[in-house]
């Protein structure tokens, strides 16, 4: 069981390889295509919060690469400078889709809420989790390797709450654009494209700690009784 554990996490690991890859690929080239309107990712999103009177939520650029989020705390749409200031499809895509968070929090999106929730166990978990299960298993404390990976379960649910919030606020995203008439009908599916591969991230992110669990449960011992 341990070596099907084993193979079933580096299956996943490359999987989320070839993912990430069709995200860079995607972003990047309808990176280099402006929308029709010539408008900024931070104009769209500018526009689209306003829309929904949410005028004390602000608009900033943040330095990187995708790092683009919405801070529920500050009450900001945080955009890469790239997406900031580009014009592309690729930009507004993601601009729409962090103003669509931002949207979830002001009317009260319970899943939002309860993603929030969860994340102080499933940061624990992340870092805490790992640490005993090995130091657990090296010491032969099976009671101190089994919390780590009951730890290390809060991390698979905060991914697997995090999966309806993304779509939904992909799904809002492209509304936005459509209605508001940001994109043309043709200009739509490379905004859908980018927005669900960047969907498939959080779904390969949970299948990685799923794979993580399976394993360290494995190793365990939690699936009867190992061969010596």
């Amino acid at each position: 069981m341990d070596t099907l554990a084993f193979l079933l996490m580096i299956l996943v690991f490359v999987a989320s390889l070839a993912i990430q890859g069709g995200l860079q690929a995607t972003f990047a080239r309808y990176s280099r295509v402006a929308n029709s309107r010539g408008l900024t990712g931070a104009e769209v999103a500018r526009a689209i919060l306003d829309a929904h009177g949410l005028t004390h939520v602000r608009v900033e650029p943040v330095p990187g690469a995708l790092t683009d989020h919405y801070d529920p705390q500050a009450k900001a749409v945080r955009l890469s400078e790239p997406n900031y200031a580009s014009p592309s499809l690729a930009a507004l895509a993601v601009a729409a889709h962090e103003v669509g968070h931002a949207v979830q929090d002001a009317r009260g999106y319970a899943w939002l809420r309860v993603r929030a929730s969860l994340l102080p166990a499933a940061s624990l978990g992340s870092n805490l989790g790992p640490i005993l299960v090995l130091a657990g298993l090296f010491l032969g404390a099976l009671g101190l390797a089994k919390l780590g990976l009951y730890l290390y379960l809060a991390v698979a649910l905060f991914q697997l709450i995090t999966l309806p919030v993304e779509f939904d606020a992909s799904k809002r995203a492209l509304e936005f654009l459509r209605r508001m008439g940001f994109l043309r009908p043709e200009e739509m599916r490379p905004a859908r494209q980018v927005l669900t591969w960047a969907a498939l991230t959080y779904v390969a992110a949970l299948a990685g700690s799923l794979a993580t669990i399976l394993y360290y449960a494995s190793l365990l011992g939690l699936f009867g009784r190992r061969e010596e």
